[in-house]
């Protein structure tokens, strides 16, 4: 397979703070006309999490959520919200690790993160009721739909990542990951080519899209700078195309569970 020899990554400009029912995609077309950038057959676009599940109408008030009994225990025990709590228990399957301060949990999409991944960091200014941010219903999904729009739109085919960051068991330090994808190998399986010297490759797997996506993050930063969308150009691949959910490790390969 031919690899990439360089790869360029450019935010979008001027994305504005992302509201339930917005579209993502006028928003990104306002952006690129407005820093002249003219998509291209390939482009990677990675979008954060945050704003497709903001788009989405993933926001829930705080106010308005009753804590069970299982919640108010377990938020005694993890030193949080209860309310917070009980919005990560209905997004979850079950508790892997609870001590104060941390709360990680298998998502109901199968991925093991702190919280659920439902977050409270640029999600409200501080003048407005405590709100929180749940993941998209179904990320690929979200990525498939955002995918054939701006293919459509553009009238080149493009691939989408939805990203969030993630914490690892093994790594201090958080790391930008695919929760979505549409239009590449997510996963892409390299046993049986030869390495450099012929020798057959017997258990290489590559996080594709996972690896796009921590690229991007050093771009789109991790605070204010207000980066949600970058492109991502001059990548290559082969391989078909899979979706970010089969990233996640079943369960019966999994020796951390």
């Amino acid at each position: 397979m031919k690899r990439s020899s360089a790869v360029e990554m450019v935010a979008v400009p001027g994305i504005p703070l992302v509201r339930k029912d917005d579209d993502l995609v006028a928003l990104i077309g306002e952006g690129l006309a407005r820093g002249g950038i003219a998509p291209r057959g390939g482009d990677v676009f990675v979008l954060t999490q945050k704003i497709v599940s903001k788009a989405e109408g993933r926001m829930v008030d705080l106010a308005t959520v009753e804590p069970s009994t299982e919640a108010i225990e377990l938020a005694r025990n993890v030193q949080k919200d209860p309310r917070l709590v009980e919005l990560i228990l209905s997004e979850s399957v079950r508790v892997v690790r609870a001590r104060p301060g941390v709360l990680i949990v298998e998502h109901r999409l199968g991925l093991v993160m702190a919280n659920a991944g439902i977050d409270q960091s640029n999600v409200a200014s501080a003048d407005e009721p405590q709100r929180a941010l749940l993941l998209p219903v179904d990320p690929d999904a979200s990525a498939a739909i955002l995918r054939r729009r701006l293919s459509q739109r553009f009238g080149v085919p493009v691939a989408v990542i939805v990203s969030d960051s993630f914490g690892r068991a093994w790594r201090r330090g958080t790391c930008g990951v695919a929760i979505g994808a549409a239009g590449l190998p997510s996963l892409m399986d390299l046993r049986g080519s030869p390495d450099l010297f012929g020798r057959e490759l017997q258990v290489s797997i590559t996080g594709h899209a996972d690896e796009i996506a921590a690229a991007a993050s050093l771009v789109m930063g991790q605070g204010a700078e207000g980066q949600p969308v970058v492109v991502v150009r001059g990548l290559t691949w082969c391989g078909p195309d899979n979706a970010a959910s089969e990233l996640v490790r079943p369960a019966e390969e999994d020796m951390f569970r």
